[in-house]
C-alpha cells in the first residue's frame, strides 16, 4: 500500500541511521516497499538488513544528482497508491504507516500527516507541533499558516503520507535545499487532507544532518522565499486566480 522513497550516498556516518531507519520500517503493521535512490553511491554500500529485505529496492544513479533530483528519479519506480518521503537518517514511529493509512482509506482525502519529533543524541524526543493546527484541511489552506517565509514552515514535510498520483504531480522542488518544502505545499495544495496530532516521524538531530552542515544558512532565506511564493502562487491559480494572501 505504501512506498517510502529516500535518496542517500551511503556515506558511511549514516549508515547505522540508514539501518536504523529500516528497522523502524519494519515494525509498521501495514505492508510498505522502499525505494531507496542512491545518489552516486554503489549498491555493495548497502546495510546487509536492507540488502537482504526484499521490500526494499535500489535505483542506483551512475554519478551524485543531488537529493531533489535522486528522490524525483525514484518516484518512477513507485508501484503502491501511497508515498511517503523520508530522509536515510531519520525514522518512523511505530504506528506511523497505520494511523494515517486508516485516516486516507476512511475518508477518502488526498493526504494525511502528523507531528514529528526532533530525536536527540542521548536518544530523548522533543515533540515539534507544526503550525498547521490538527484536523481537516481544505486544499491550499496549510500554506496559509506559513505567515511569511521566514517562519517555521507549515508542516513536516516527511510526517505526510500522500496518494501517489498527488505525489507525482508535486514532487521535490528544483532547489539545492529545501526541495521538500515545494514537495509539501504542491501536495497539500492539490487536495483536502487530514493533520493528525500524533508524532508520526523522528529527526535525528546530529552534527552530520543537512541543516548543521557549514554554508546551509547561506541559501536558506532563499529557498524559503522561493517555496513560500510556489505555494502563494500555486494556491492562487487553483482557486481562479484569486490571491488570497492577508499582508
Amino acid at each position: 500500500m505504501i512506498t517510502v522513497v529516500i535518496a542517500s550516498r551511503l556515506r558511511e556516518d549514516r549508515l547505522d541511521y540508514l539501518t536504523a531507519m529500516h528497522a523502524s520500517l519494519t515494525r509498521q503493521s501495514v505492508p510498505w516497499e522502499a525505494v531507496i535512490a542512491l545518489d552516486g553511491a554503489s549498491p555493495n554500500r548497502l546495510p546487509a538488513p536492507l540488502a537482504q529485505d526484499a521490500r526494499v529496492r535500489t535505483l542506483a544513479l551512475p554519478r551524485p544528482v543531488g537529493a531533489a533530483c535522486a528522490r524525483n528519479l525514484a518516484l518512477g519506480h513507485v508501484r503502491t497508491p501511497y508515498t511517503n518521503w523520508a530522509d536515510d537518517d531519520d525514522e518512523f514511529t511505530d504506528d506511523a504507516m497505520a494511523l494515517r493509512l486508516n485516516t486516507l482509506e476512511s475518508t477518502g482525502v488526498g493526504w494525511c500527516a502528523g507531528w514529528s519529533e526532533d530525536q536527540h543524541p542521548d536518544g530523548s524526543t522533543t515533540l515539534w507541533r507544526c503550525p498547521t493546527p490538527p484536523g481537516r484541511h481544505e486544499a491550499g489552506d496549510v500554506w496559509t499558516y506559513w505567515k511569511s517565509p521566514a517562519d517555521t514552515i507549515p508542516i513536516g514535510p516527511t510526517t505526510i503520507l500522500a496518494r501517489t498520483d498527488l505525489v507525482r504531480a508535486a514532487p521535490m522542488g528544483g532547489l539545492v535545499q529545501g526541495e521538500d518544502y515545494c514537495a509539501a505545499l504542491g501536495v497539500t495544495a492539490l487536495a483536502p487532507g487530514i493533520l493528525l496530532p500524533v508524532p508520526v516521524y523522528r529527526y535525528r538531530k546530529w552534527n552530520g544532518q543537512m541543516t548543521a552542515q557549514v554554508g546551509y544558512d547561506q541559501l536558506e532565506a532563499a529557498a524559503r522565499e522561493h517555496a513560500w511564493a510556489y505555494g502563494r502562487s500555486l494556491r492562487a491559480v487553483l482557486r481562479g486566480g484569486e490571491d488570497l494572501v492577508r499582508d
